[in-house]
């Protein structure tokens, strides 16, 4: 489409390649005339705005000339550093070549003629530059002169040779564009000859036979070194013929297409299958000439062009100069034409002023241009991609580290006609982050051989700092016998060390008992005291047997004297109110006293002896003792100071009971997070690891420390060997994405789905296998054949999810797995086993899905012979438990119960391919959480069933 145009009868030069702002130098055309008829003669600079809208092309500078032009060229040589340097060469209609500089042209008072030569006794219509040396130029004039010029010595310019007999004009000159000395010359008459500058002679002429070949323009292939073409401007003949030097008899293909002489030729220079030609058939065509194929046709008016050129800098534009007067800019990649006809109606509305041209005052109404309809606004592009806007090279990474490179090869210089090269596509598995695979793959292999004690250790000793080495010692312990006297001599209570300051404190010596404090064991003992020591069971000591004492009964009374309170006390006793005597002793301050009786008072008074001692005791030790009688451990953790948080988690470690242990340490280590310094959310973390909260681990660690650290997930897969985490935080399953995802784009992709839960892995295999096709998303198999239904992402499923975003993420790991036929392990679908709960009856009309599944997987144990495979079905045992579960509580839908129903008759039947459709139909129209924990172990012992063929 049309870009830009200026009216002028003109020679056109584009502007080199590398000057910037486009720009596009015009000299008054020869034996020419305006629609003014003037004779006056120019050379003019434009410039090229092109996010100017309009078709106006700005006007850089003028010169005025002498001489009128039949060719112009701008070289490259002599470049300045504003974008118009080089060199403008015209050739003039008395013979002259002057030699322009475009600088001086745009700067007013500057010499702009650099050089001029009038050796040519005859108009030069042929020049052409040296694409390897710019500062080479060739003319050719009449009576068979051409002339070699040098720019750095323009007045002494060299022949190729002698001149060709019979003399003739020369209409064309072209320097070969892969050899440089070559330099091929034609005539109006049709002949080309080659000339070779190395050794000053022609080496070979072209001629058609036919007679009727008039040349008008002669181009050199842009890549293929011995090939040229020939335009006739002959109405008899009006072709392109292609000529290559090694089958000079004939030429090698013929264009036909134009219903008139050939007017001009140009060869893209940034793409050999785009050829240009002009005729006096009033069109511009572009050729593929490879296939012969016209592949474009400018839309110009009605009006001769007479030169036709590429832009060197913008592949895409090109110059038509016509015979109307006018020089157009068009571009070959379509475009809309909105913008001309825009242009063209504020130009007929500047035309007319604002007032009644005929006096009478009114204003004219806004003139009304009609709207073309919309498809007419738009023109076409060529019908191939041209060579600029195609990849030369290409390098684009894939999922999985996949680097993918492709190139384009240069055909064979000796076979430029055969078919096209063949591409290649390179796919390469790229690794960057080899220190991070290493580190994977040693947790992987500790995962397998479950050495993760030798695991944390190396860990202990590389952890770069303190607090990742505290994090791996607290690791390995879960991984150690006796965790919680390991866990408190890394907090540093060592009950050796405690007996042997004891002893030295007591000065005497301690025997070690050899194992800790048991709160429970140690309550019991205190209340089975009173009853231990009992006149039946308490052996008096011989020394003190004779002793004799006199029991106090009131003061004043007994000799010696005692105190009211004694003989209370005493009376009291043998009445046998112990809880009167209890209190006697409380108020006076006998504290020791009080809990001797308290112990044979019962287990009530013993307690609110306790309580009511502890309560008038307010020390620090006292608190403690509180918490080790009453084993009240929660005021220790919600209410000491944070600067003992060591001494509150030993406590914990030494007493707590099992059940609570857990939520007490999360409570001690969710106090110390919220402190929020880096130091409390180390010790948080070590909270975290005793108690076994793998969620709140990660999540307070990656509150704290650095995110890109695997530390995190290494700590997760370490602690999740201690029993079954679900991925419900969203911070804990941001991580695994982030893991996984860094080890799928290193090609680990086996490894990234060992991070994923086995559910997830499930579902989304389950769901792409059915799905999955070379249209998109399709229905499942086991809905084939009904009505169509509306494609689905299985990501559009469940959204809200806790575990949604980690589906999102790694949902193209499975995909990638599943489509590219790797599959998916059935291994990684291993989930550990949960807590079982008290196991009911299975309703009776359900025994038969538990009697036929144990039965298929005994059977297949029988035929196994693989390790794998049995281990296979030994997890299938277990995970078939989870099913029977859901039996017994009657949690499952209808429609699950009636799939499983299916299935077992299939299994009965030995038909375990129709078994296998039934389970992708139950799986994909059910609720995922009701069917996760057995569906996949299912689909995996009817595999293997089929497999073994049992």
């Amino acid at each position: 489409m049309r870009l830009k145009e200026v009216q002028r009868t003109a020679h056109p030069a584009w502007s080199p390649a590398p000057h910037h702002p486009i720009c596009l130098a015009l000299g008054t055309s020869a034996q020419q005339l305006d629609a003014s008829f003037n004779t006056t003669a120019a050379l003019e600079i434009f410039e090229l705005d092109f996010a100017d809208p309009s078709l106006d092309m700005k006007l850089k500078g003028s010169l005025p000339t002498s001489n009128r032009l039949h060719s112009l060229v701008w070289v490259d040589f002599g470049a300045g550093e504003d974008g118009l340097g080089g060199r403008l060469i015209g050739g003039s209609e008395n013979g002259t070549v002057t030699v322009y500089s475009p600088e001086a042209i745009v700067t007013p008072g500057e010499e702009a003629i650099l050089g001029q030569s009038d050796k040519h006794t005859g108009p030069v219509r042929a020049l052409d530059f040296n694409p390897f040396q710019s500062n080479l130029l060739a003319s050719g004039a009449n009576d068979s002169e051409i002339y070699i010029w040098d720019l750095n010595s323009f007045s002494n310019p060299m022949t190729p040779g002698t001149k060709s007999q019979p003399p003739e004009d020369i209409s064309v000159v072209s320097w070969n564009r892969q050899v440089q000395h070559i330099l091929a010359s034609a005539n109006p008459s049709g002949k080309a000859v080659v000339w070779d500058l190395r050794k000053n002679e022609p080496i070979i002429k072209i001629s058609d036979h036919s007679n009727r070949m008039h040349c008008s323009g002669m181009l050199w292939h842009p890549e293929v070194a011995t090939q040229l073409v020939l335009a006739s401007e002959d109405d008899r003949l009006p072709v392109i013929q292609m000529w290559d030097l090694r089958f000079a008899t004939s030429p090698l293909k013929v264009l036909e297409n134009h219903t008139r002489g050939l007017l001009s030729i140009a060869w893209s220079q940034a793409d050999p299958e785009l050829l240009l030609s002009s005729a006096k058939d009033n069109r511009i065509l572009c050729w593929n000439p490879n296939t012969g194929e016209v592949i474009y046709e400018m839309p110009t008016t009605n009006q001769w062009c007479f030169d036709v050129q590429w832009c060197p800098r913008n592949p895409a534009l090109l110059s038509a100069a016509s015979f109307d007067g006018r020089i157009s800019v068009y571009s070959v990649m379509g475009g809309s034409l909105e913008a001309q006809q825009q242009s063209r109606a504020d130009k007929i509305s500047s035309s007319f002023d604002a007032m009644d041209p005929f006096g009478t005052g009114q204003v004219l109404p806004p003139l009304q241009v009609p709207q073309p309809a919309p498809q007419t606004t738009l023109v076409a592009p060529l019908k191939k991609p041209p060579k600029w806007v195609r990849r030369p090279v290409g390098a684009s990474f894939g999922f999985g580290g996949k680097l993918i490179t492709f190139e384009s090869p240069r055909p064979p210089v000796q076979s430029p006609q055969l078919a096209p090269v063949p591409r290649q596509v390179f796919v390469s598995q790229v690794t960057t982050e080899t220190e991070f695979l290493q580190r994977s793959r040693e947790l992987q292999a500790a995962m397998q051989s479950g050495s993760f004690s030798d695991y944390c250790q190396a860990k202990i000793r590389n952890a770069p700092t303190d607090s990742e080495q505290d994090i791996w010692r607290f690791l390995l312990v879960n991984f150690e016998d006796e965790a919680r006297v390991k866990f408190l001599k890394l907090l540093g209570f060592s009950k050796d060390e405690l007996e042997r300051k004891i002893s030295t404190c007591l000065g005497k010596n301690l025997q070690a008992n050899g194992h800790g404090v048991d709160a429970n064991d140690l309550a019991e003992k205190m209340q089975l005291l009173s009853a231990q020591v009992t006149p039946a069971t308490y052996q008096v000591p011989p020394e003190k047997e004779k002793v004799s004492f006199q029991i106090p009964v009131s003061a004043g009374t007994s000799h010696p004297p005692f105190s009211d309170t004694d003989g209370l006390i005493s009376q009291a006793l043998l009445v046998g109110n112990f809880e009167g005597a209890v209190d006697l002793c409380l108020n006076d301050g006998r504290y020791a006293e009080a809990i001797l009786l308290a112990i044979s008072g019962g287990e009530e008074l013993l307690q609110r002896t306790q309580r009511t001692y502890l309560d008038k005791q307010r020390s620090c030790v006292s608190m403690l003792i509180s918490s080790v009688v009453t084993q009240n451990w929660r005021d220790i953790v919600q209410s000491c100071e944070l600067d003992n948080w060591k001494e509150a988690l030993a406590a914990l470690l030494t007493y707590a009971h099992p059940r609570q242990f857990a939520h007490l340490c999360d409570t001690l280590g969710s106090r110390l997070e919220a402190e929020g310094s880096a130091k409390c959310s180390l010790q948080a973390c070590l909270c975290y690891i005793c108690s076994g909260n793998v969620e709140k681990l990660v999540e307070c660690w990656a509150h704290q420390r650095d995110c890109s650290s695997p530390l995190v997930l290494e700590v997760r897969t370490a602690v999740v060997h201690l029993g079954t985490v679900a991925v419900n935080s969203p911070v804990l399953a941001d991580k695994l994405t982030q893991y996984a995802g860094l080890l799928a784009s290193q090609g680990s992709l086996a490894t990234a789905m060992t991070y994923l839960p086995a559910p997830i892995v499930f579902w989304l295999t389950v769901y792409l296998s059915p799905w999955t096709g070379q249209d998109g998303w399709n229905d499942p198999p086991a809905v084939r054949g009904g009505p169509r239904k509306k494609k689905v992402n299985p990501l559009d499923v469940q959204p809200h999810h806790p575990q949604y975003l980690l589906w999102k993420h790694v949902f193209w790991i499975c995909y990638h797995l599943v489509v590219c036929g790797s599959g998916v392990s059935l291994q990684l679908l291993q989930a550990l086993p949960a807590e079982r709960v008290e196991q009911r009856e299975i309703p009776a009309e359900h025994i038969v899905l538990k009697q036929t599944f144990d039965s298929l997987v005994q059977r297949c144990q029988l035929a196994a012979q693989d390790p794998q495979t049995k281990r296979k079905l030994d997890d299938a045992s277990k995970r078939l438990g989870y099913l029977y579960d859901k039996l017994r509580e009657q949690t499952l839908s209808n429609n699950i119960l009636g799939g499983l129903h299916e299935i077992s008759r299939c299994v009965s039947s030995q038909n375990y391919q129709r078994g296998l459709e039934v389970h992708t139909a139950v799986v994909t129209s059910s609720n995922f959480s009701e069917i996760q924990a057995f569906m996949p172990i299912l689909k995996v012992v009817m595999t293997i069933a089929n497999k073994l063929g049992v």
